[in-house]
């Protein structure tokens, strides 16, 4: 039976998608592409021979030159011997590799800095230092992972010290920033001064010991600080500490943790679930500062703190409670500062300000992408927000930022930025919309989970995907067929026969209401009871349909074993268009850093003037929806009457429609979709309505749309989503015929969240 991987707030999937996920359609996470054309004879002569000669001998005068000429001033290693792998323990270097190329996607996610990983097949601290020292031509910087303590310190220490790039063991620093920046958050909060706080540390391994030197750092007083490791309290005396963990023992008589707490301000968990009691916590100061970062189970839970402490200000380790200590708010972007200055280092001031952005990041007002993501509910700074939360986007150009400017205060910046605030906005564009937009959206599903009724669900990618949907803790799947076939499908897939729920449509009570409701709709069509009867019992779109309408779930997902028009078909139905507007299909195309939303894809096949302006005005309203201010371009073949179509004139006609309307977003055409797309060619135009190029496409036809939006998907170089199915009264998501799991997963988040205006 296939195990099921979980780690609570994570999503949970089979061994096989997991190794599906790595394998398929290219084996690993990585590939790399080069950043010049390579097409002639003359493109192939200046990336080698004999051009490439020309920045060897810049470089060789001039060793600062590298950066300008080669990628290492946007490169990093991810470096490892798999000593610590997770929480997996000393399962070796190759077995690491995973695990650093899932690093390296999130450095160029999060910060756009590129990464390769490098997997050092030795546990012999001398070799693996010999071996990464004199890769250091090679990089930016080298962040050091999954190393085990104490062999982690020995070689971050001494490749700091013969190597000129920023060496950082994100293990260490990454989760001690984080805390920092919490921590002076609480402080605030509750009233107390850094300096004066009394600090307990549980797990004095490589994290827990870079907090403590961190905090320190920031002002609170060393004496205040206890450390307790599974023997006991790091007292001075102790006999069996190694020379890290004696830099941090004080003079006291306390020998226990649950000693060590009493009258305790902090307490900062690096260690084991269950390591700490309710009575440990009722010992604490008042409003007691609690980080339970034990991994993946804290070391107490919110809950049982709040049970006997509610004054707590808690923080862990998981996205399914506030404040969660993530070393993606860290790693990328004090990184990406490092790397645009050129450091020689990441020094104790580089961290502190790192972790002093994140702090006053926390304390602002959040933007919409991240208050979107909560769905009404606006965090604000206070007990249960005193971190910012990975998905808000001011993150890179805060934290980059701050950690470049203490570079070059404290000297250690080959290259010093003149106008810092210009760094700051080219910053901001540089993160990847798409995923920071989907990302966005599953955050807002997962702060108010729907039920989503999967209306094929005798379909095994539909079982697995209405499984990772309801264990990623997005909702509750509800799955239509025959109960025999969907719990084999379970049984097939390594399943509890339980683990979804079954809606069977059979002609019973609890179908009756579907039947009468559905009979109303169609009985002035020719139609029978009995008809109804037949339709609801035997067609699954139409009973999930039903149960949409009926209020029995929240959004529908079909469309993988019918074509679309057929499924939609069935849905409409059930469901009627909102506001009388026949309904739209939308694809999102992710290409070179923007998002672009082409319209009508899937529907209309040749529409009027009026049903484009309807078009431009529904996609616009799906825009905002999705986080977007939306600049609505209605395209032809022409620009403006030139060459003059009178193919053209319903698009012309369409935007006269618009004016008369009086909407409130940008919109401007007929014209050309270079004109539209490419800044350059727009400018040609003075007199056109759109500040900026467009990000919301209308196509004049239905045949134009599909044949765009399908030959970008096969050219390749583009991320295609969809067709989005907008302006029904429910929200139902029609994926493409033989969709794999990903696809209808990524369909019924899109549903959950309901992109209807």
């Amino acid at each position: 039976m296939t195990k099921n991987i979980t780690s609570d707030d994570r999503p949970t999937f089979t061994d096989e998608e997991a190794l599906a996920f790595h394998a398929l359609p290219k084996p690993g996470k990585l590939e790399i592409n080069p950043t010049k054309p390579m097409a002639t004879q003359r493109d192939l002569s200046l990336a080698y021979s004999p051009g490439v000669a020309v920045p060897v001998r810049a470089i060789a005068e001039n060793p600062d030159a590298a950066f300008d000429y080669t990628s290492r001033g946007n490169l990093v290693a991810v470096i490892s011997n798999g000593t610590a792998i997770l929480g997996l323990g000393n399962l070796g270097a190759l077995a690491a590799k995973p695990v650093m190329e899932g690093k390296a996607v999130l450095f160029k996610r999060f910060a756009d800095v590129d990464a390769i990983d490098l997997e050092v097949d030795t546990d012999d601290v001398e070799k693996f230092v010999g071996a990464v020292r004199y890769l250091g031509p090679s990089f930016g910087g080298i962040n050091l992972e999954d190393i085990k303590s104490p062999d982690c310190f020995i070689i971050e220490q001494r490749l700091r010290e013969l190597m000129d790039i920023p060496v950082f063991h994100d293990d260490q620093h990454g989760t001690a920033i984080i805390v920092a920046a919490g921590l002076i958050n609480a402080a605030s909060i509750t009233g107390r001064k850094v300096g004066e706080m009394k600090v307990v540390l549980n797990g004095p391994g490589a994290a827990g010991i870079a907090t403590l030197e961190l905090i320190k750092a920031m002002g609170v007083s060393p004496a205040n600080c206890i450390a307790v490791d599974k023997t006991g309290v790091l007292y001075q005396g102790r006999t069996d500490l190694n020379q890290w963990q004696s830099a941090h023992a004080v003079k006291t008589d306390k020998r226990t943790l649950a000693e060590a707490l009493v009258g305790a301000d902090v307490l900062i968990g690096v260690s084991a679930k269950g390591a700490v009691t309710q009575d440990m916590i009722k010992t604490m100061a008042k409003a007691p500062i609690i980080f339970a970062m034990a991994n993946p189970d804290p070391e107490i839970t919110p809950e049982d703190v709040k049970a006997v402490r509610p004054d707590a200000i808690v923080a862990t380790g998981r996205s399914d409670y506030p404040n969660q200590v993530n070393n993606v708010l860290g790693f990328p972007y004090i990184f990406r500062g490092a790397l645009d200055v050129r450091a020689r280092t990441i020094n104790e001031a580089m961290k502190v300000a790192a972790a002093e952005a994140l702090a006053a990041l926390a304390r602002e007002d959040v933007p919409d992408e991240v208050a979107a993501a909560y769905r009404g509910s606006r965090p604000v700074y206070g007990p249960d927000y005193i971190i910012p939360v990975p998905f808000d986007p001011r993150l890179i150009s805060r934290v980059s930022r701050a950690v470049a400017e203490a570079a070059i205060k404290t000297g250690v910046a080959r290259k010093v930025i003149a106008d810092l605030d210009a760094y700051e906005n080219h910053l901001s564009a540089r993160l990847d919309p798409a995923a920071t937009l989907f990302q966005t959206i599953t955050a807002a599903v997962r702060a108010k989970p729907k039920r989503v009724v999967f209306a094929e669900g005798e379909d095994e990618a539909v079982i697995r995907a209405a499984f990772a949907f309801q264990n990623s803790g997005l909702g509750k799947a509800l799955l239509v067929g025959r109960a025999d076939v969907v719990r084999r499908g379970f049984a097939h897939i390594g399943l509890d026969e339980n683990a979804l729920e079954i809606r069977v449509p059979l002609s019973s009570q609890e179908a009756t209401p579907y039947i009468e409701r559905l009979y109303k709709r169609i009985q002035r069509r020719g139609a029978l009871y009995r008809d109804a009867v037949r339709m609801v019992t035997n067609d699954r779109n139409i009973y999930a349909a039903s149960m949409l309408a009926a209020g029995d779930a929240d959004a529908m997902v079909t469309g993988v074993t019918r074509n679309y028009a057929t499924a939609l078909n069935d849905v409409r139905t059930v469901i009627d268009p909102s506001h009388g507007v026949t309904p739209i299909g939308m694809q999102l195309v992710f290409a070179r850093g923007r998002i672009v939303l082409v319209a009508d894809t899937s529907i209309t096949e040749l529409p009027d003037s009026q049903q484009l302006a309807d078009i431009a005005m529904r996609a616009a309203a799906t825009a905002r929806k999705l986080g977007l201010t939306p600049r609505v371009a209605l395209l032809a073949s022409s620009t403006f009457g030139f060459p003059r179509s009178e193919r053209s004139e319903r698009i012309i006609e369409a935007v006269h429609i618009l004016d008369q309307r009086q909407v409130d977003f940008e919109y401007d055409g007929e014209m050309a979709p270079d004109v539209a797309l490419n800044p350059e060619k727009l400018d040609l135009y003075p007199f056109a309505r759109l500040t900026d190029t467009a990000n919301v496409l209308i196509m004049p036809a239905l045949h134009s749309a599909q044949i765009s939006t399908k030959l970008l998907q096969q050219l390749g170089g583009v991320n295609v989503m969809g067709p989005l199915l907008v302006g029904l009264e429910k929200s139902v998501q029609i994926t493409p015929l033989g969709a794999k799991m990903s696809e209808i997963y990524n369909s019924a988040i899109v549903a959950a969240y309901d992109i209807n205006d």
